[in-house]
């Protein structure tokens, strides 16, 4: 078996790292996934060690359907010191899920990270994840090795090496978060 891995535990860290950035004040931060579709035992450790590493309690955040999703985000809209954290499932990848969270973050006011660009792109705050157009790009090596007989078996899999990260200044605005400059200048794509 060999093949492309879109995913990188150490996203899970980042994640709080970013947040924490855009807010020092952060005391809180879910991360939102769904138990049955996520691969949430892979990020959550390096979630949990990143968020107590920086003084912030991490909250693992299963969530079902839109009622879990707007408990979770009206719990973390209470006070001013809460972020939030997408984990990448199908469930919360789907257009409607994500649509919900990003209009239900908006009226609650929570800062969030996504963890795909066309997230951010579509409203979201900041995104963070791996640049799934470089894996595409990768791919047609490997196929081309394997019709000129290579085994799979002993091809290695291939993880990502590049990741994007995304700023949506238009919605910082209009949740008046000031995104500070290391951030913006850290980014790949400023949305403005």
């Amino acid at each position: 078996m060999t093949g492309f891995v879109n995913i990188e535990a150490s996203m899970g860290g980042k994640w709080v790292e970013f947040l924490k950035e855009l807010s020092p004040r952060l005391a809180r931060v879910a991360i939102m996934y769904n138990p049955e579709t996520a691969p949430h035992s892979y990020y959550l450790g390096p979630f949990e060690a990143a968020a107590r590493s920086l003084g912030v309690e991490p909250m693992p955040s299963p969530v079902r359907g839109a009622d879990n999703i707007e408990a979770v985000i009206r719990g973390l809209g209470e006070g001013s010191d809460a972020g939030l954290a997408v984990m990448p499932d199908t469930f919360t990848s789907t257009l409607s899920v994500y649509n919900l969270i990003i209009s239900l973050v908006a009226r609650h006011r929570v800062p969030v990270i996504y963890p795909y660009r066309y997230m951010a792109a579509a409203g979201g705050l900041l995104s963070y994840g791996t640049d799934n157009t470089d894996l595409f790009r990768r791919v047609p090596t490997y196929i081309d090795r394997v019709l000129k007989g290579a085994k799979p078996a002993e091809l290695p899999v291939q993880l990502p090496t590049k990741f994007e990260f995304v700023v949506n200044l238009k919605t910082a605005h209009a949740l008046d978060i000031d995104v500070p400059l290391k951030l913006r200048a850290f980014a790949d794509e400023v949305i403005e």
